[in-house]
């Protein structure tokens, strides 16, 4: 069957489609131009999109994939912040260049923002040393650097500052240097920080000393008021730290920076500041290190400004511990026993019985001292011995300042070595007795020339020579002479010991005897150097020196007022058991003639005083109150020299029947208890 052909459609025009006349073809070109005119072509090209410039050209070969495919792998991504960087170098040198053209002025931020600023970082700082110290050993540099600004008040600050974080951290061990050993040597972890630690603490601590040094000499381009309240600071931070923890490093340093501050003559704050600090670290001194560095500086610097220094310098002297402790004596009733373990005085140790030990336990005992040997070690305990022998050498170099002064004869040191010997003269070794005793009378023999109005060369000299407000007292030098005297032979039988070293004592009894009236008339009897008193009006040199405070007023040593210095030296001459009835007798009476004029509590003590001779020398005066059984011939002498030439047997003490109606009633029963006394013998 034949396929039959389709038919073949054409396209019909609409018959009603117009022909386009000529001149509207004109019209619409005229058109198009005008609206041509007004387009936007650049903002067309705007709009088109962009070729991506990561779209790089791959350059890798195709490979077979494990289907049978041929496939081509795309190139990496060019890394963004490479093309930032290129893409923005002409962008970043266009800035550049508007920024050379038109520099702009740093702000300035106010000093009062600045502080709050440097208090806030401080603060923050502190925080976080005192936290964990370890995990931020950096904050000891950081806090250097802010005490390094050119502020005052930043200063005083990062001073202060660094104080309080020192203060913490330290640790109670004194941390030794690590040597080339100790760095090659294999440790663990934990070791190795600790180390690194104690290293950099050592360090900036080593430099925050160095800066105190520095500040407290006041030097710099500030004022003169901002120098001076930053060595202020940077004194009171040194002596801070020294009573903090003396057992740590560069202790020295510190002691050397309290030390050439009281070498200057200008009693300020600062010097009565360093002047108690060395004090207090004498008295609280368990170690015998901080003492022995603190007394070879002192000795050293009166050495080198030939003893021109301030008295109190050389009275703290009597705050070491060592002066008390190394004072016991033996005892006279029995013998002292040497233990095993103790050594005996022939440097022998006391036979023991010996115990029978295995080998075993002797390695045991071996182990267990070298590890008690390390505890020690480690918990910083200074032995007796050791302590002991550090105190010696301290005691030596104490007295070896005084002799050098007693040589040199300084009159405005001259109370102050008495003080101190007259205290401490037990701890002096027998071997000096005799030279000092020499130097004591050389003493009293100038105390009583300088008394005499007569010399005016000499004390104009010595105006001259030392500052005026050197107080010299030849009463007080004279009675601590011979306290001294006495107190060398203390506890022990005076004239046993005297016969025995070959020592004159004579001359300090007599002498103390034809002193007693000049103490009776003395006004300031009862007075210490701390009492409170107006100047004399008609002395001028009290007018003189009352306008600035001197050593004398501002001393906090020699409190002992005259009446106690008289009492001490008069018991250590009457209540000893040897001395001769004539003595006991000349001294009873000037005793009574003196309660006459002294104050009442001067007058108390005198009698308590002759109320314990009676007790111990009764029978050897009670003549002296019965006028019927006189002993002595002639007449009673109260102004020679002599005491046994005074001739006191041929008086009575008849000056008892004025103390009887005397206004104070103590006073009246202490001469009713001397006479029942008398009348019991």
């Amino acid at each position: 069957m034949a396929i039959a052909r389709p038919s073949k459609r054409r396209k019909i025009s609409p018959p009603d489609s117009p022909t386009v006349p000529s001149s509207s073809e004109s019209f619409i070109r005229e058109g198009y131009l005008y609206d041509a005119a007004r387009w936007n072509l650049e903002q067309q090209y705007e709009q088109r999109p962009r070729k991506q410039k990561n779209a790089l050209e791959s350059t890798r070969l195709p490979i077979k994939t494990p289907e049978g495919r041929i496939e081509t792998l795309a190139s990496p991504e060019r890394d963004q912040e490479t093309e930032d960087s290129f893409s923005g170098s002409e962008d970043e040198n266009a800035v550049n260049n508007q920024e050379t053209e038109v520099e702009e002025k740093p702000v300035e931020v106010p000093i009062r923002q600045q502080i709050i600023e440097a208090k806030e970082e401080l603060a923050r700082i502190g925080t976080l040393l005192s936290e964990n110290p370890e995990e931020h050993v950096g904050g000891f540099r950081k806090l250097a650097e802010i005490g390094a600004s050119s502020n005052p008040t930043i200063k005083r600050l990062a001073l202060a500052t660094q104080l309080a974080v020192y203060k913490d951290v330290i640790p109670g061990y004194r941390i030794r240097p690590l040597g080339e050993l100790d760095s090659a040597e294999k440790v663990s972890k934990d070791v190795r920080k600790l180390r690194s630690f104690e290293q950099a603490l050592v360090t900036n601590y080593h430099n925050y000393i160095k800066e105190l040094i520095k500040d407290a000499k006041a030097n710099g381009d500030l004022s003169e008021e901002d120098k001076t309240s930053i060595a202020t600071v940077a004194i009171s931070c040194a002596c801070t730290l020294l009573l903090a923890v003396p057992h740590f490093n560069f202790r020295s340093e510190l002691i050397r920076l309290l030390v050439d501050k009281v070498s200057t003559r200008n009693r300020d704050t600062d010097f009565t500041k360093c002047l108690e600090t060395l004090e207090k670290l004498f008295r609280e001194d368990d170690d015998g290190n901080p003492s022995l560095d603190g007394v070879t500086q002192l000795s050293k610097l009166i050495k080198a400004r030939d003893y021109r220094i301030d008295e109190s310098v050389l009275n703290t002297f009597l705050h070491l511990r060592l002066l008390s402790e190394l004072s016991s004596r033996g005892s006279q009733n029995h013998i002292d026993r040497y233990s095993a373990s103790s050594e005996a005085p022939n440097g022998k140790r006391a036979k023991f019985k010996k115990e029978f030990r295995t080998k075993k336990h002797r390695k045991v005992l071996k182990e267990r001292k070298a590890v008690e040997k390390e505890f020690k070690e480690a918990d910083a305990i200074v032995s007796h011995e050791e302590r002991e022998r550090l105190q010696a050498e301290t005691l030596k170099i104490v007295f070896i300042t005084y002799f050098r002064i007693l040589k040199t004869r300084v009159p405005n040191l001259t109370g102050a070595v008495l003080e101190g010997l007259a205290k401490y003269a037990h701890l002096i070794n027998q071997d000096f007795f005799g030279d000092l005793l020499e130097a004591l009378k050389d003493l009293i023999s100038s105390a009583s020339s300088s008394s005499d109005p007569t010399d005016e060369g000499a004390e104009e000299e010595e105006a001259n020579a030392f500052p005026k407000s050197a107080h010299h007292d030849p009463l007080r030098s004279t009675l601590l002479s011979t306290t001294t005297a006495f107190t060398l032979l203390e506890g022990q039988d005076v004239a046993r010991s005297a016969s025995s070293l070959h020592l004159d004592l004579t001359f300090f009894t007599t002498n103390l005897y034809k002193s007693l009236h000049s103490f009776a008339l003395n006004p300031d009897i009862e007075l210490s150097s701390k009492s409170l008193r107006l100047p004399d009006p008609h002395d001028p040199a009290s007018q003189s020196t009352s306008q600035q405070p001197t050593s004398s007023t501002t001393n906090k040593i020699n409190l002992k007022t005259p009446s106690v210095l008289l009492l001490r030296a008069l018991s250590s001459i009457l209540l000893a058991r040897s001395v001769p009835p004539l003595r006991v007798a000349a001294f009873v009476k000037q005793l009574y003639i003196c309660s006459l004029h002294l104050p009442e509590k001067s007058t108390q003590a005198v009698l308590g005083l002759l109320h314990q001779v009676m007790k111990v020398h009764g029978r050897k005066v009670a003549t002296l109150w019965n006028t019927e059984e006189r002993k002595g011939d002639g007449v009673f002498d109260a102004l020679r020299g002599d005491v046994e030439g005074s001739n006191p047997f041929a008086s009575t003490v008849w000056e008892g029947e004025l103390l009887r109606c005397h206004y104070v009633p103590a006073v009246r029963e202490g001469v009713k208890g001397i006479e029942r006394l008398v009348r019991e013998v």
